[in-house]
This record gives structure tokens, sequence and C-alpha cells, in this order.
């Protein structure tokens, strides 16, 4: 199957499944360019705003360091100890800097994803013939060039800023040890956030590259594009949602047409059923909604809140009920009892509106045997 997929051409977009599990397995956009120049831009940030309080520090560790060699014992361990110990105290804000900014630059492409499957051994990352087609393939070839690119950005940015600082070079040596750590400190500073600069054009380029790559990564063939549906669809829960979101939207657009009946027939309490009937356009009476229990009491509540007049029949609504679908127009056997239904109701409308005598009430219907239901 898998050499099926190779041999076909992956031209569909990827599903959302598929990127779930992409995702689930560690496999997100990442840009290198990105988190190596955002880590050099925050660290040389971080070293020119507080590059004199650097300097005064290290002057200071360098003083109490000449002391303790000039010493009479020597007080090597104490020598070693307190570099380690002050080195660790002046550089541990730029690593907390740097260290965060490769945090949030890494998740700033693809996100932020914990995958334990992306440290689970692979074979295939041992298979020598897939190392020869990577350093062969033409993404190899394009990282080469963001090499050979950063290099000559390097070495660029590097003569500038020696010709730019070249005066204040010569001049460290004849500057105190503290002013000529600051100063020396600011131009290595200024050179980085340079040279970041200049990198932050590869990475500006690298970005959607590596999006468009990892997107070409994920796109499917069409045959797999037919095993994930078949797949989702053969899923007994899967299934069941689908079924259970059809038959609530069916229902919700059927509680809809309630308002527009001309009467609600009720069992009076398990059944209602929703008939409208318009004369030029019907050849008989249709049903708008049907339900039973739950249902049935919401048809009466929005038949009742809507002004559509309730008429208890409880053989009709039955009858109705168990042989009519939402939407179909009555069998011919049920004319008779929904017509005397109707014309109960236009007299009553007419009675309520004042312009006609109260009507009887409703006589017993007749329901052919075939379509009595007596639950």
């Amino acid at each position: 199957m898998a050499e099926e997929y190779q041999s076909q051409d992956r031209t569909e977009e990827p599903t959302p499944r598929k990127q779930e599990k992409a995702r689930d397995e560690g496999q997100v956009a990442r840009s290198r360019e990105l988190n190596s120049t955002a880590m050099l831009l925050a660290g040389s940030l971080c070293l020119l705003a507080f590059g004199t309080t650097y300097a005064s520090g290290f002057g200071n560790l360098l003083s109490r360091l000449i002391a303790l060699a000039a010493h009479p014992d020597g007080r090597l361990i104490d020598a070693l100890s307190l570099a380690t110990s002050a080195a660790l105290e002046l550089s541990l804000p730029i690593l907390v800097v740097v260290f965060v900014s490769a945090i949030v630059a890494g998740g700033a492409v693809g996100g932020f994803v914990f995958a334990p499957r992306a440290l689970a051994f692979k074979s295939d990352r041992l298979n020598p013939l897939s190392g020869l087609k990577r350093m062969f393939a033409l993404r190899a070839l394009v990282e080469l060039a963001k090499a050979l690119g950063k290099v000559l950005v390097v070495v660029l940015v590097s003569i500038v800023a020696l010709h730019a600082f070249r005066d204040r070079l010569v001049s460290l040596g004849l500057l105190p040890v503290e002013r000529g750590m600051a100063q020396a400190l600011s131009i290595v500073a200024t050179s980085l956030v340079a040279l970041a600069g200049s990198l932050a054009l590869i990475a500006a380029v690298d970005v959607p590259y590596q999006l468009s790559v990892f997107r070409r990564q994920l796109r499917m063939t069409r045959q797999e594009l037919k095993d994930e549906l078949r797949d989702s669809e053969g899923r007994p829960e899967v299934k069941g949602r689908i079924r259970r979101l059809q038959q609530e939207i069916a229902r919700r657009r059927m509680l809809a047409d309630v308002p527009k009946a001309d009467v609600v027939i009720t069992n009076p309490e398990h059944y209602a059923v929703a008939l409208s009937y318009d004369a030029p356009a019907m050849n008989a009476p249709r049903v708008l909604a049907k339900g039973a229990d739950r249902i049935a009491l919401k048809i009466r509540e929005i038949a009742a809140l809507s002004g559509v007049t309730i008429v208890a029949a409880p053989p009709l609504a039955r009858a109705i009920y168990w042989t009519t679908e939402v939407g179909a127009e009555i069998p011919a056997p049920l004319y008779v009892a929904t017509a005397q239904v109707l014309a109960y109701v236009y007299q009553l409308k007419q009675f309520r509106h004042g312009t006609g005598a109260k009507p009887r009430d409703l006589p017993p219907l007749e329901i052919p045997p075939d379509y009595r239901r007596d639950q």
C-alpha cells in the first residue's frame, strides 16, 4: 500500500485528521534560521543593554583573580572556584534571555507541541540509502545555499564592523581595564546586532519556505483520501454521531415549520402532528411536523406560542403519525377525517374573529381499520 501511495502524485491538500496525526508525531514546521537569528539578536541586545554592568563585573573578577594569583600560597582552587561562580552569575541573565527567545521562536512557526512519539526509535533513520537520498534532494541544496549565504553575510558584516570600529579597537590597549572591557563588549554587541539583522533577511525567506515544504510533505494522494474517508465513516461511533447530528438538524428544521401549520392534531399527550393545507398549491393536507412524547410536547408548546389551533383527535393523530412522513401528503383514506378537523378549525377561527357561530364539538372521526393504531 505504501508503494502504491508513493507511485501516485500527492496533489490533494492534507485533511485535518492528517495534520492532527502529524502533529501528534511531532511533525510541525520549523525554521532553524529563525531560531538562531532570534537567539543571536536577544543575546546581543542584552549584552548591549547591560554591557557596562558586565564590564564592571568581569573587571572586578579579573582584579580578584590577579590578586589570588599573586598570593604567595598560589590558592589555585580558590581562583578556579571564584572564576566559575562569578562567570555563571554574570552569564545567567544572558543565558535565560537566549533560552526564552529560543523557545518563543521555536513555537512561532509551527506552534508548541510535545510529542513523545518523535523520540521513538525508527529503523529507517539508519538506512544509508535514505541518507543519500536526503543528501542529494532539493531541500539539501537549499540548505547548502542558506549555509553559503550565512557565511557570506558573516564575512561581509565582519569586514564592515572591523572597518567601522578599527580606531576603537586600536585604542583598547590604552584604556583602563573596566573601560576597555566595556568598549570591547559594546563593539561586540553592536556587531552581533548588525549580524542578527542581516541574518533576519535569510530567516524572512526561510520561514515561508519551510511552511511551504511542510505543507507539500503532508499532501495526500487521492487513494489516501478515499482510505481515510472509508476509515472515518466505517467507525460505529462516527456513524452514530453523524446520524445523531442529521436527526438533530432535521428535528430543528421540522420544529421551525410548526408556526406555519393550520392545525396540530394531538393524541392528546403522546403524539402530535402539524398539518398545513393550501388548496391551490396542494392536492391534500401535508405533514409539516410530527413527534411522540418529548417531541410531541415541543410541537404543542410551539403551536401554543404561535397561535396555531390544537385539536385533540387521538385516532387521527396516531394514524397520520404512523403512516405519513414529514413533508408528505396524508393518504387518501384519511381525507374525510382530516377534512372534518380542518372544517372545525376554520369555523373556530371565524367564531374567534366574531364572523361566525361557535362550532359544535368535533364528532367521532371514522378511521379505516387498516390505518387505526390503538397505541
